[in-house]
C-alpha cells in the first residue's frame, strides 16, 4: 500500500484516504502515453510539449479509469491533468438527446468559461461536442445545445440545477464526473447541488475532485464518492511558491488612495481586489478619471459584459482589473505578475485564491496587501494561518520604495473617454470606500464627517499627483 503523494495539511484539513491500490508512476512525456494521435498532434500544435508535474502524476491512473483526488492551489495545468483523461475516455461514443456521457462541475461562469476553451481544440480533434451551462446566460439556448446532443457538459451546479429541474438533462449516463474547486463550490453554498449531481450520475463511474482545501464539507465528497482514490499535490501552498513574493505595505489612512492610484497606474498588468462591488465600482471610475486603463468585474456585471471586460484584460486593453473575490478563482492571465489586496483578506483561503492569480505555472509574480497601521496585528495572524512570512514596509504615496515594490508611478490625470467612466469624469469627487473598510476606525464615525474626511483624502491625492506631474 502506497501512502498519500506528499500531501500535507493545511488549516481546517482533516485525514486524507490512503489508496488502496498502488498509483501508476509518473510518465516523462505525453508520448509516453497511449493517447491518440490526434490529440498528440493537438498538444504539438499548441506548443504544450511537456506535462506538467501534476499532469505526469495523474495522466496515467487517469486514463486508466482511477479515482484521483488532487489537492492543491490552481496554475499548474490541472485542467489538462482531467480534461484529457475525460475526453479520451469519452471519444467513440455518441451523447443522445439530454443525456451528456462526461460532466466537469466547476463554482463560476468564469472557470466554466476558461476549461471549455481549454479543452475546446482537443474536444474538436475527437469529434467531441461540448456545452457549456452557466448562469447569465440564455437557458434556453443551453438546453437546446442538451437536447442536439453533448457529449461533456461543463457546467455550475446552479444552472445544472436548473436544467435538470426542467427535465432538461439527465444524469445517468455520465460516466465520468469531476469537481474542480470543490471547497469554493461548498463555500459558495453549492454542496447540495453537487451531492444531488454525483447521486444522479452512473453510480460505477469515474470521479475526480480538485480542490485547494480537505475542510469538512469536501472531506465528506471525498469518503462518500471517491472509490480508491489515487491522491495527488496539484501545487504546494501559495507560502511554499519560490517564484512568489509577498508584500504588506502598511499605509497612512489619508494616502491609501493615492497608493492604489500609483499602483494601478504601474507599467503592466494588476489585479485589484476590493470586498463590494460598491467599492469596486467607485475605485474603477476613479482611476478611469485618473487616466488609468481600468475595468471592473464582480457579480453584478452580465455574463457578456463579465466576459467582454476579462478577453480586454487577456489582451491589454485594459491594463488593470479591479474585482471582487469573483475573479479569485479560475482566472488566468498570461504575465500577470502582481496582484494587490485594496481591501485585506478576511479569510486565509481568500488570501491563498487571490495570491494564485500570479505566479502561476512556474512563472514569478508578487502580491502586495494594503493595510492601515491598526491592521497589521490582524493581517500577520492570516497570512500566518496561510503558512506565509510577507515583508512589510511602511510607504507613502511618490516614494521610492513604493515604486521599486510595485512599479508604482504617477497617473497622467487625463480623464479616459468611454468605458465604465463615460459621462461621469465630473463626478470624481466621490472617493472610493474600499481599504479597510470592514475593520476601519472611521465607521465608527458619522457619517458626515467620514464623507468630508474621505473628501479631503482623495484632494490630497490629487495635490500630490499633479505636483510629481510638475503640473
Amino acid at each position: 500500500m502506497n501512502p498519500p503523494d506528499h500531501l500535507g495539511t493545511s488549516h481546517g484539513d482533516l485525514a486524507q484516504p490512503v489508496p488502496l491500490t498502488p498509483a501508476v508512476p509518473p510518465v516523462g512525456s505525453f508520448a509516453d502515453l497511449e493517447l491518440p494521435p490526434a490529440v498528440l498532434r493537438t498538444l504539438t500544435e499548441l506548443g504544450v510539449r511537456e506535462p506538467f508535474p501534476i499532469q505526469a502524476a495523474t495522466l496515467p491512473n487517469a486514463l486508466a479509469g482511477r479515482d484521483v483526488l488532487g489537492r492543491g492551489r490552481t496554475g499548474s495545468g490541472k485542467t489538462l491533468a482531467f480534461g484529457l483523461p475525460l475526453l479520451v475516455r469519452t471519444a467513440g461514443r455518441r451523447a443522445e438527446p439530454k443525456q451528456p456521457l462526461a460532466l466537469i462541475l466547476v463554482p463560476t461562469r468564469e472557470l466554466a468559461q476558461q476549461v471549455t476553451e481549454a479543452l475546446a481544440p482537443y474536444a474538436d480533434a475527437l469529434r467531441l461536442r461540448m456545452a457549456a451551462v452557466v448562469g447569465g446566460m440564455s437557458i434556453g439556448r443551453q438546453a437546446a445545445a442538451l437536447r442536439d446532443g453533448a457529449e461533456v457538459v461543463v457546467a455550475t451546479p446552479g444552472r445544472l440545477h436548473d436544467l435538470i429541474e426542467r427535465g432538461a438533462c439527465r444524469l445517468g449516463r455520465v460516466r465520468i464526473t469531476v469537481l474542480d474547486e470543490a471547497d469554493q463550490m461548498c463555500d459558495m453554498g453549492f454542496l447540495p447541488q453537487v451531492t444531488e449531481v454525483l447521486d444522479q450520475v452512473h453510480r460505477d463511474g469515474q470521479r475526480m475532485l480538485f480542490s485547494a482545501t480537505l475542510d469538512r464539507d469536501v472531506d465528506h465528497l471525498v469518503r462518500r464518492y471517491l472509490h480508491d482514490p489515487v491522491v495527488h499535490s496539484v501545487d504546494p501552498s501559495a507560502g511554499a511558491v519560490t517564484t512568489m513574493d509577498h508584500h504588506v505595505l502598511v499605509v497612512h489612512g489619508p494616502d491609501r488612495y493615492a497608493v492604489a492610484t500609483e499602483i494601478a497606474a504601474r507599467d503592466g498588468r494588476v489585479l485589484l481586489f476590493l470586498d463590494t462591488k460598491h467599492a469596486v465600482d467607485q475605485l474603477t471610475r476613479h482611476l478611469r478619471a485618473s487616466g488609468v486603463h481600468a475595468a471592473a468585474l464582480h457579480s453584478g456585471k452580465s455574463q457578456p459584459q463579465r466576459t467582454r471586460t476579462l478577453a480586454q484584460f487577456k489582451d491589454g486593453q485594459i491594463t488593470v482589473l479591479v474585482a471582487t473575490n469573483v475573479a479569485a478563482r479560475g482566472l488566468h492571465v498570461d504575465d500577470l505578475d502582481l496582484v494587490v489586496n485594496v481591501d485585506p483578506p478576511t479569510d486565509p483561503k481568500d488570501y491563498v485564491h487571490r495570491a494564485g492569480r500570479t505566479a502561476r505555472a512556474g512563472e514569478s509574480g508578487r502580491v502586495v496587501t494594503l493595510v492601515l497601521p491598526g491592521q497589521r496585528s490582524e493581517m500577520s495572524r492570516l497570512l500566518g494561518e496561510a503558512g506565509i512570512a510577507p515583508t512589510t514596509t511602511k510607504v507613502r504615496s511618490g516614494e521610492a520604495e513604493l515604486s521599486r515594490i510595485t512599479g508604482a508611478k504617477a497617473p497622467s490625470g487625463t480623464p479616459l473617454d468611454g468605458g465604465p467612466a463615460a459621462g461621469r469624469a465630473k463626478n470624481t469627487n466621490v472617493p472610493f470606500r474600499g481599504l479597510g473598510t470592514s475593520k476601519d476606525a472611521s465607521r465608527r464615525t458619522g457619517g458626515k464627517s467620514r464623507k468630508a474626511s474621505e473628501a479631503r483624502m482623495l484632494a490630497e491625492a490629487r495635490k500630490a499627483a499633479r505636483v510629481r506631474r510638475g503640473g
